[in-house]
């Protein structure tokens, strides 16, 4: 009886969240059909389309469960089936001189874009997700980090937003700068690992250059996507702290400090790592966390009116401007530093 009125009440908002799902994956591949490649992913278009969805009519309390357990529940599961392509061996096998530029870069990277956002008047946790999306791998980032932080709907799907729409400007950016600079194609690669967001426009970006650029760009950009856990879980640590500190609490415990998706993240990604995991599930399992990852994004627009994206839209243009600008520096002066620049 309650698992029926259980799924009742959440059916009808996540059949919602399915169906602005698959006008963005068939958006997704109109696009690809008429411009050769998709430049705007489904998991950005999922939003976009929720968004006006949303602001053109408002949901009734019919549909509030089950948006907002796709919102926050199936994030979390797409977070968990997220380890699954994770390999810990790239680290590895990457090199010490690369792998210390790209932690240095993600790190400093975010220190700076969490300062910017700060200093132009974003909220705390706002400028937590810029950081995290410009510093590391974009919407994958922020859609990990969210839940951890406990991020309202609406700073998830403006920093999603505004992160994808101008990370595909360094996109196109990236041929012409590597030109001007009289970069290599190795060094040009790794240009690119370093500061774009998604691993298809890595491939996007550093086609123009060369094999050797896309097989070294990608490289980088594993290894960059890899600091997502280290990320995430000092980010949980110190919320843990910070809530237990406001209530004089000091107990330890993983479960405690970690959220239970990211214990999971955690252990699928170790037992990929140590290929305990075959690549026949690997696969599928990568497959479900994007589908999922999609329907959730869909349901994070759902819960946003596109009036408070657009309040809040100069002030986030310029953090993430100013944080790109900041992220390209900073991977500049690491392509110096390990002597792949002139």
């Amino acid at each position: 009886m309650k698992a029926g009125l259980y799924l009742s009440t959440r059916l009808p908002g996540s059949l919602l969240c399915v169906g602005v799902a698959i006008l963005a994956w068939a958006a997704e591949r109109a696009e690809a059909a008429m411009f050769g490649k998709a430049w705007i992913e489904s998991l950005v278009l999922a939003i976009l389309i929720g968004m006006a969805v949303r602001t053109m009519w408002r949901p009734g309390p019919t549909f509030a469960s089950g948006i907002r357990y796709s919102a926050k529940t199936l994030l979390e599961a797409a977070v968990v089936l997220m380890g699954a392509t994770v390999n810990f061996q790239a680290l590895v096998a990457s090199g010490a001189p690369l792998i210390a530029a790209v932690i240095v870069t993600v790190m400093i990277a975010i220190a700076a874009s969490f300062m910017l956002g700060r200093i132009f008047g974003l909220n705390t946790k706002m400028s937590m997700l810029v950081a995290c999306g410009n510093g590391i791998c974009g919407n994958s980032a922020i859609a990990a980090v969210a839940p951890v932080i406990e991020a309202d709907s609406d700073d998830v799907a403006t920093a999603i937003a505004f992160t994808a729409v101008l990370g595909i400007g360094v996109v196109l950016l990236i041929p012409p700068i590597a030109g001007v600079l009289q970069l290599s194609a190795y060094a040009g690669g790794i240009l690119a690992g370093l500061t774009v967001y998604a691993v298809p426009q890595v491939l996007a970006a550093a086609g123009p250059l060369g094999t050797v650029a896309v097989q070294v760009g990608t490289l980088v950009k594993l290894v960059r996507v890899l600091m997502l856990g280290p990320i995430v879980t000092c980010l949980a640590i110190f919320r843990r702290r910070a809530v237990d500190a406001a209530h004089r609490r000091f107990t330890f415990s993983v479960t405690g400090f970690l959220p239970a998706f990211i214990v999971a993240f955690l252990l699928l990604a170790t037992i990929r790592s140590l290929n305990l995991l075959p690549a026949e599930v690997a696969r599928p399992a990568g497959i479900a966390s994007h589908v999922l990852t999609v329907i959730a994004m869909a349901g994070l627009g759902l819960e946003v009116d596109l009036r408070s994206v657009f309040v809040a839209g100069p002030r986030v243009t310029t953090v993430v401007t100013l944080s790109l600008l900041a992220l390209g520096t900073i991977a500049l002066a690491a392509l110096h530093i390990i002597g792949l620049a002139a």
